[in-house]
């Protein structure tokens, strides 16, 4: 009897006529309310794509950024090729500051000028090799130059970046992120710089200051963001081009003008000869002038003499 008491509520409410429809509508708007909700969550993820999300989600630039601009400043300066042992510089930095015979050996001669090298030139003693990159970074240059060489630069921070020119077979573009070690391009040659050969010109420059590659290499970043260039030291290092880049004496005229003088030497030594000649030639007419004076008195003296 209890059994029968307790199974009676339940089935008094489903002998309703408005039980099941009531469950039926129910179930319904359940099953709306969960579409709609459904709906609206995907139009928020695609406005969120559609407003640039999707690429942070996706490449995790939010957790990527910072490990990468650690990396960077963690990394040292090192030599744009594979092995560093074979390296053979075949031009120096000019630095203001040196002496006058490694400010000599720094010279570029190109068109019967001196130009300041404001690289080093590395080759690997004629050799053909790949130009890596010297330290992590963004290609910010990619340039085809038939004169001072094709040119790639890399930004590595703000105001800081690296260039590696006389290069060809690019391997990179514009925008491309490469990592320390990566290769970049071929080591080639220029008419700039014909006499250096397969060669890289590389470069560090600082707020397009360049500064002494080999001065950097093996330090960090971090070391050149501590340098600091006033307008003195832009003035000092324009000075220095302006004095290098003077014009290369040719030989022909060299020659001339060495003629010139001792052609002016001899014509000066004749013209004192010939002015000696003259004084000596005038000394002795004076001296004859005078003996045939003398003479004609006495031949004076002698008649009257007789007369008497």
């Amino acid at each position: 009897m209890r059994e029968e008491e307790k199974k009676r509520p339940s089935q008094k409410f489903f002998s309703k006529r408005w039980a099941y429809p009531a469950m039926y509508l129910a179930s319904a708007a359940i099953i709306i309310t969960a579409i709609l909700w459904y709906q609206a969550a995907g139009n928020d993820v695609a406005e969120d794509q559609e407003l640039g999300y999707e690429e942070d989600v996706q490449t995790g630039n939010e957790f990527d950024r910072p490990a990468v601009e650690v990396n960077r400043t963690m990394e040292n300066f090192v030599m744009p090729v594979a092995d560093e042992n074979e390296v053979v510089i075949e031009k120096g930095f000019y630095d203001a500051n040196a002496s006058e015979q490694e400010q000599e050996a720094a010279l570029v001669v190109y068109d019967n000028q001196y130009h300041p090298n404001q690289g080093i030139d590395i080759s690997l003693g004629g050799k053909d090799f790949d130009v890596l990159a010297a330290m992590s970074g963004t290609v910010t240059k990619v340039q085809e130059d038939s004169l001072l060489g094709n040119m790639i630069e890399v930004e590595h921070d703000k105001g800081i970046v690296t260039r590696y020119q006389s290069v060809k077979d690019f391997a990179v573009e514009v925008g491309d992120t490469v990592e320390q070690g990566q290769k970049l391009a071929a080591a080639g040659q220029s008419l700039f710089n014909e006499k250096a050969g397969v060669h890289v010109h590389f470069e560090i420059r600082k707020d397009e200051v360049a500064v002494n590659p080999q001065e950097y290499v093996n330090k960090s970043l971090a070391t050149l963001q501590e340098v600091s260039f006033d307008e003195k030291q832009s003035d000092v290092d324009a000075q220095a081009e302006d004095q290098a880049e003077t014009d290369v004496p040719d030989a022909a005229d060299s020659q001339s003008e060495d003629g010139a003088e001792e052609e002016g030497s001899e014509s000066t030594q004749g013209e004192e000869d010939s002015d000696s000649a003259e004084e000596e030639n005038g000394t002795e007419d004076t001296d004859s002038e005078e003996n045939a004076d003398q003479g004609t008195d006495e031949g004076t003296e002698d008649s009257g003499s007789e007369e008497e």
